[in-house]
């Protein structure tokens, strides 16, 4: 970890930026609750590689991903179903549907193991983003740490309005107290990965240093960056809309 302390010194960011870049790079090492270190910097290694996917450019710029066979080109670590997984959620994720979420399912993914890999892919692209965003290297990724996953399924975890279930705030158990914020309305986007608990967590904590503080939302004179809130909503707003994201 001495390559990030020694690269945040080139740009001045506040200290909860920088420790949550450390802490999210040495879980990401770290056995998960569906997948070990192992497999987890694998998926992370493969992240970065779908920029360089020939078919997921041809998809892109096809009328519809789902007309255009192929094979990915990937670093050949993962099965190739994970594989598409990835890359489809990274280089388009606007076109995803839930009968290609069903067929991941059917190819012997598990809806757990589905979530803890959008977790994943959500710490290093978050992490990734804003490093190239203030101008710094992108941290090279962690050799896996040795350790078994949890396997921890919340009982209370249930399916509705998503492709896979989620843990509503009125079905929260002790094991996963304090997983929401004390807020009016625990919006889907926090939900999200609530079939694995500690993505969940590991979301908010990036969330709370490259967004804002849970609950500030609701305060529009609340100041907690150096820009406003409305600053900080349209910027916001320009990558949603960039993003083709429809949250």
């Amino acid at each position: 970890m001495t390559n990030v302390a020694r690269d945040i010194k080139t740009v001045t960011i506040r200290q909860g930026l920088a420790d949550v870049h450390r802490k999210t790079w040495k879980r990401l090492a770290e056995a998960g609750t569906w997948w070990d270190g192992a497999m987890r910097i694998a998926i992370a290694s493969e992240v970065r590689n779908v920029g360089a996917c020939a078919l997921c450019k041809r998809r892109k710029a096809a009328l519809s991903p789902y007309s255009v066979i192929g094979t990915h080109d990937s670093i050949e670590a993962l099965p190739e179903y994970l594989v598409d997984v990835i890359h489809r959620i990274v280089s388009d994720p606007g076109r995803l549907s839930q009968s290609w979420m069903h067929g991941i399912l059917a190819d012997g993914l598990s809806d757990t193991e589905y979530v803890e890999t959008v977790g994943v892919i959500v710490n290093v692209l978050a992490v990734d983003q804003c490093r190239r965003g203030i101008g710094l290297a992108l941290l090279p990724l962690p050799g896996p740490i040795p350790g078994e996953p949890t396997g921890y399924r919340p009982e209370g975890a249930k399916s509705g309005p998503a492709w896979v279930p989620m843990l509503a705030p009125e079905d929260v158990s002790q094991a996963e107290a304090n997983l929401y914020p004390d807020i009016p309305l625990v919006s889907y986007v926090l939900r999200a990965l609530s079939l694995v608990p500690a993505e969940t967590r590991a979301y908010n904590e990036i969330a709370h240093e490259q967004y804002t503080p849970a609950g500030t939302s609701w305060d529009l004179d609340c100041e907690v960056r150096e820009i406003t809130f409305a600053q900080l909503e349209l910027i916001a707003s320009k990558v949603s809309v960039l993003n083709g994201c429809f949250y």
